[in-house]
């Protein structure tokens, strides 16, 4: 086929990204293989952490102990197991003793103790209770890279047999290493899941072979590009490895929801007669408009993890918004200029041919109403009417619809008042995985919590009467177990106290801040995990409403671009924060208190990881705003035609439920393979985000919004003189500017609008 070129009434961008078709395409590929070379080995280079406060106290104090103290904080955990032996047995002890020996020998290695060469007051806390364990402790030096690799070279020299003993491998490094592994893997395996059901998913809903590769072809340069802007930005900065399951799910999601919306329109307009460059222009002059418009919105519900400090959310805010906006480039770019060189032939290899008898003729195929979906089969009718059938019931019992829905969404989300925030630790992992065996065996027969106490560093000038004096006083505190030290050392000094219980139970927390309230000769700082929870909780709740403030400002004002209506926005920003109640009530009904813990393979540690939902509330925010723009923008569009209000609902879920539920259950299934991962914190966010889909397309946008918009009737596109006229000359609608704006003529017959 020759090079197309845009006749002179082609708008602009279509004739920018059509001019030279298989020129963008080929620019295309050529910049997806740089993405794939740039991006390569990103997985390498990121970290496993990410959830504490950098500016907090408890950060100072740890980077204050690994700078005066760096043989203080051992990240590195063997778990001897003598078996039916005592740990004292002479041929054990000798055993434990090379091996503690050879350890302290390794490169990379410092700090390296045991319980057989410990202090004795120390010393019971490194033995197990039962007196068949005990514990060599010891610090792997350098950055997260820098461990593992070093980790990866003594993990296979020291784990398993050696004598008389079996030795585990544990602690805070190896917990963080193989968590790493594990997400990789799981990565790897949902994608092999994914992508072979969303395909045949795809042709479910196109009929096209051919319309059903797209959407695909635009997830993979979306992913492939972002896992190269990740690359980029860790030369500057951290980032999490968790940040790469975003990538995923939103690639595909988002291209397959804007590939969708596009090819959708382009088909619709191709049966009305038009010829493949006139349908592409339209096409981006209308749902192209709303596709920028509805990725905006997303973007900005990410970008609101970018005000907080942790770099966990601040590494899925860098993934998210890369991803929407190189799903919503190619999507506007990448996807017109194939539309243009395939034309007619976007429908080509109907697949569900084979499945069906006395398929219509051709000529009848394409007289046939197009649905939210915009295939042209003989079920779309049927589809149609089937969604006008639900929009008119909605609407004639809209008072029963609006509070019904509202009822249960409302009650599904009760559990939440019930949750408790934690850490990340070892209970991420499957119940397998060998840090979780250790630390749960640390945890279970170990007295106070080994690895896992409370660091207070001292800083300024004392005698040793004021450290003994200090010692006492914390040491009487109800939740202290025991106090060791001071370890002194020039004006520095510091303690390792013990909790009784856990290392972040709510006792351990509150002695952070009975520590904190100590009065000290001496300026003194608490860190430990229970301190870094304390201050990453402080953290977000001091940023959670400035976040909140602006998701909520920014939706306001690009949903009263879209449709120039005061009361819509709000209800947008209510209605979306309503349909992930249910999102939230389910993270804690299942991954708090544990219930489906066996049938989801999973270990619940009785708390949410505090940060887990701000991110799973920005995400989802961001994903409903995506279908409500969709849904809105047809909205707009029929009331600006005819200035029938109840009719343009009825049309707007017509026209668009069926790409609604379509687009939703094939992100649902993306995230379904995400939550397949055998890390907590991962399935819980693909579950729990999937719920969160299915819930606002099925519900929210099929029941509630229509039962509200007819609740409210035409007061719904009020809006003052002045922002009526601001929207006139700046909004923005999924029209092509061909349908008079009866709408407008007959608002201001009736003096709405100010």
């Amino acid at each position: 086929m020759t090079e197309v070129n845009s006749p002179p009434d082609v708008g602009g961008w279509t004739r920018f990204v059509t001019a030279r078709p298989r020129l963008s395409l080929l620019a295309a590929l050529v910049l997806t293989v740089l993405a794939v070379l740039a991006g390569s080995g990103v997985a390498d280079r990121l970290g496993a952490g990410g959830w504490e406060d950098p500016d907090a106290e408890s950060t100072y104090a740890t980077k204050a102990l690994e700078r005066e103290f760096p043989d203080s904080q051992p990240n590195l955990l063997l778990l001897v197991d003598s078996g039916r032996a005592s740990v004292d047995d002479p041929a054990v002890a000798a055993e434990a003793r090379r091996i503690t020996a050879r350890l302290a020998g390794e490169q990379g290695v410092t700090g390296v103790s045991s319980y057989w060469q410990a202090d004795p007051s120390t010393a019971p806390g490194l033995r197990a209770k039962d007196g068949h364990e005990a514990l060599i402790a010891a610090r792997i030096t350098g950055d997260e890279k820098e461990m593992g690799e070093t980790l990866d070279r003594l993990a296979p020299a020291f784990r398993g047999t050696h004598g008389p003993v079996d030795v585990g491998i544990g602690g805070p490094v190896a917990v963080r290493h193989e968590m790493q592994t594990v997400i990789q893997e799981d990565l790897t395996r949902a994608e092999v899941i994914a992508l072979p059901v969303t395909l045949v998913l795809l042709v479910m809903v196109f009929g096209s072979a051919v319309a059903a590769l797209l959407p695909l072809g635009i997830g993979i340069v979306a992913i492939l590009g972002t896992n190269a802007v990740l690359r980029g930005l860790t030369e500057f900065t951290d980032v999490s490895v968790f940040a790469m399951n975003l990538t995923t799910a939103l690639g595909l999601g988002l291209a397959i929801d804007y590939a969708l919306f596009i090819v959708r329109r382009f088909r619709e307009e191709l049966t009305t007669g038009a010829d493949p460059l006139a349908a592409v222009g339209t096409t981006l002059r209308t749902a192209g408009r709303t596709v920028l418009f509805s990725a905006l919105t997303v973007a900005v519900s990410l970008a609101a993890m970018l005000l907080f400090p942790q770099y966990f959310l601040r590494s899925f805010a860098y993934a998210g918004i890369a991803v929407v906006l190189l799903a919503a480039a190619a999507a506007l770019i990448l996807l017109p200029a194939a539309l243009v060189l395939l034309g007619h032939r976007v429908n080509s290899l109907d697949l569900r041919r084979l499945l069906r008898r006395g398929r219509p003729k051709p000529s009848e195929e394409a007289a046939e109403a197009t649905d939210g979906t915009g295939t042209t089969d003989g079920t779309v009718a049927t589809q149609g009417r089937a969604w006008t059938r639900t929009a008119n019931l909605v609407m004639r019992r809209a008072p029963f619809f609006a509070l019904g829905t509202t009822a249960v969404l409302v009650l599904l989300g009760l559990p939440f008042l019930g949750v408790k925030f934690g850490t990340a630790d070892d209970r991420q992992l499957p119940s397998s995985a060998e840090s979780h065996v250790v630390q749960q065996h640390i945890r279970d027969g170990f007295p106070g919590s080994p690895g896992g106490g409370l660091e207070v560093f001292a800083e300024g000038r004392a005698t040793q009467a004021q450290y003994a004096d200090y010692k006492e006083r914390i040491a009487a505190l109800p939740e202290v177990l025991r106090v060791d030290g001071p370890l002194v050392k020039g004006d520095a000094a510091y303690f390792t106290v013990l909790p009784k219980g856990e290392a972040v139970d709510d006792p351990a927390q509150r002695l952070v801040g009975e520590l904190r309230a100590t009065q000290a000769p001496f300026d003194t700082e608490v860190t430990g995990a229970a301190a870094v929870l304390v201050d990453s909780k402080d953290a977000i709740a001091e940023r959670l409403p400035l976040a909140a403030a602006f998701i909520a400002i920014v939706t306001l004002l690009l949903v009263f671009l879209l449709t120039g209506s005061v009361l819509i926005p709000i209800q947008a920003v209510v209605l979306n924060a309503l349909s992930l109640t249910a999102m939230f009530g389910a993270v804690v009904w299942v991954f708090q208190d544990g219930h489906l813990s066996g049938l989801l393979g999973f270990t619940s540690p009785g708390s949410i990881e505090t940060t887990l939902p701000v991110l799973m509330f920005c995400v989802a925010f961001g994903l409903s705003m995506d279908y409500g723009v969709f849904l809105l923008s047809r909205i707009k569009e029929e009331y600006d035609a005819t200035g029938d209000h109840d009719q343009a609902v009825r049309h707007g879920l017509q026209r668009t439920g069926g790409l609604i539920t379509a687009a939703a259950v094939i992100l649902a299934v993306v995230m379904v393979a995400i939550g397949t991962s055998r890390v907590t914190n991962t399935k819980m966010l693909g579950l729990g985000i999937a719920l969160a889909v299915l819930m606002d397309a099925m519900i929210v946008r099929s029941l509630l919004v229509p039962a509200v918009m007819r609740l409210t009737g035409r007061a719904t596109w009020w809006a003052p003189g002045p922002l009526r006229r601001f929207h006139e000359r700046f909004g923005l609608s999924e029209s092509d500017g061909t349908s008079a704006p009866v709408a407008v003529e007959e608002r201001d017959k009736v003096g709405v609008g100010g």
